[in-house]
């Protein structure tokens, strides 16, 4: 049966600002106590999913978190009323409450790792979602992403959603961010290819950045996700990478049907492993940027390769990208010349999201890749499929709840936590999700 990628992209949550929260992240560092305007960057989010939904790419949303969360703060002992947590959290520890205020949730791809139904034991679509556990204002989003995500993927015949990993360094999970899917059409069997950066006590690790991805996490996603064993594949992450800001796999590489697009400093054993790739998936196109014509250093600044790689129905592919990449001189002169050779992609499309690299996410952050069957499309939740009504519908949730400028000083606003939890409520109405919130229990 014919099957579609539809991409499902992050809504960006009412308390996105920057705290520079994520260490190993030079995004996020580097801009750590800008102001933030969480309004426009929802809005460009939205315009992101709109666009690809227009040009034919099934596109879908997911929800933000409910921030602050009352809940872990709690944990940590701050008693009283909510409101009353909340500012005592900001007074006394204000990074506590950013962390617990952060909206890092937008960036989906973070939030599970996904097997198609070809490609597993039992027929079904699994998602097992992240722990997150490498990062504190990150490990607590599992709870919310497996309510959200089994309100989405509702019917069990055609959809398993696991819960994430236990939260041990030795299975510290980043979800698809760390994972990528080889092959021909999207409803054929698939070469699942787990990335990780770090096998205790067996492989070099990074020196400077930590390495968040473990191999026994993956190994245990594949197991939960009920790939077949013949269609996957682990290759470690180059730690000499991480340590200069490529945090996740998916900052360094990005992977659609035949094409890895990677630099090539990207894995370990690279070119070994292309050679395995080369067996073991009909049609391999590697396309491997040389460092001379794009650093390292380069890529992460702007983004390159956390980009969307998408197929047209003709079998030619699009490229879609941040602003940044086409800012950059260098990077945009290999581009074109990208397009210009002879290989599949053959466009190239840019979007401003700039409130979302600030924080240290781009186009491919913002999305969580599901491979469907017309059958299983027609499973999902409708709700969340973007078209004009929902986009508008969004938009005006957007101009009615959110704030144009942000800092971590106004996250002690009693104000902003029950704007929040308005909000929320009304989005999970548009949504057709139900009670998802812990407020709404």
């Amino acid at each position: 049966m014919k099957a579609r990628e539809v991409n499902f992209d992050g809504l960006v949550g009412l308390t996105h600002h920057y705290a520079g929260l994520s260490f190993g992240n030079e995004a996020s560092t580097r801009h750590r106590f800008q102001v933030s305007n969480p309004k426009l960057a929802a809005k460009q989010g939205l315009l992101k999913m709109k666009a690809l939904a227009d040009a034919g790419f099934p596109q879908a949303v997911i929800p933000p978190q409910e921030r602050p969360n009352v809940g872990v703060l709690r944990q940590l002992g701050f008693t009283g009323t909510d409101e009353q947590v909340v500012e005592k959290a900001g007074t006394q520890v204000p990074q506590l409450l950013s962390a617990a205020s952060s909206a890092s949730s937008m960036w989906v791809a973070n939030a599970a790792t996904v097997a198609p139904s070809a490609d597993t034991l039992d027929g079904k679509v699994h998602l097992t979602v992240a722990n997150l556990n490498n990062k504190f204002h990150r490990a607590s989003e599992a709870v919310t992403t497996e309510q959200v995500l089994r309100a989405i993927f509702r019917d069990e015949r055609r959809f398993s959603v696991h819960t994430a990993l236990p939260q041990v360094a030795m299975f510290g999970d980043e979800g698809a961010a760390n994972h990528n899917r080889l092959g021909g059409d999207y409803g054929e069997p698939g070469l699942q290819l787990f990335v990780y950066g770090r096998d205790e006590g067996v492989h070099a690790a990074p020196a400077r950045y930590p390495a968040r991805q473990t191999l026994a996490a993956s190994q245990a996603v594949a197991r939960l996700n009920q790939v077949n064993p013949g269609q996957i594949l682990f290759a470690q992450q180059n730690p000499q990478v991480i340590d200069k800001g490529v945090f996740h796999n998916d900052v360094i590489a990005v992977s659609n049907r035949q094409v890895l697009f990677c630099h090539e400093q990207a894995f370990v054993g690279q070119q070994a492993l292309f050679q395995t790739l080369a067996v073991r998936v009909p049609g391999f196109t590697p396309i491997q940027v040389p460092t001379g014509a794009v650093s390292v250093d380069d890529a992460v600044a702007t983004y390159l390769f956390n980009s969307q790689l998408l197929s047209r129905d003709d079998g030619s592919m699009m490229l879609v990208l941040p602003q940044e990449s086409q800012d950059h001189p260098g990077v945009w002169r290999y581009l074109r010349g990208l397009v210009a050779d002879d290989n599949p992609i053959s466009e190239l499309r840019v979007f401003d999201l700039r409130e979302s690299m600030a924080n240290g996410g781009g186009p491919a952050c913002l999305r969580l890749r599901v491979v469907l069957t017309a059958e299983e499309q027609r499973a999902v939740n409708p709700a969340v499929m973007m078209n004009d009504t929902l986009f508008t519908a969004l938009n005006d949730w957007v101009d009615r709840y959110y704030r144009d400028r942000l800092t971590q000083a106004d996250l002690i606003d009693p104000q902003l936590l029950r704007e929040g939890r308005e909000a929320l409520d009304h989005l999970t109405r548009i949504l057709q999700l139900g009670s998802v919130y812990p407020f709404q229990q």
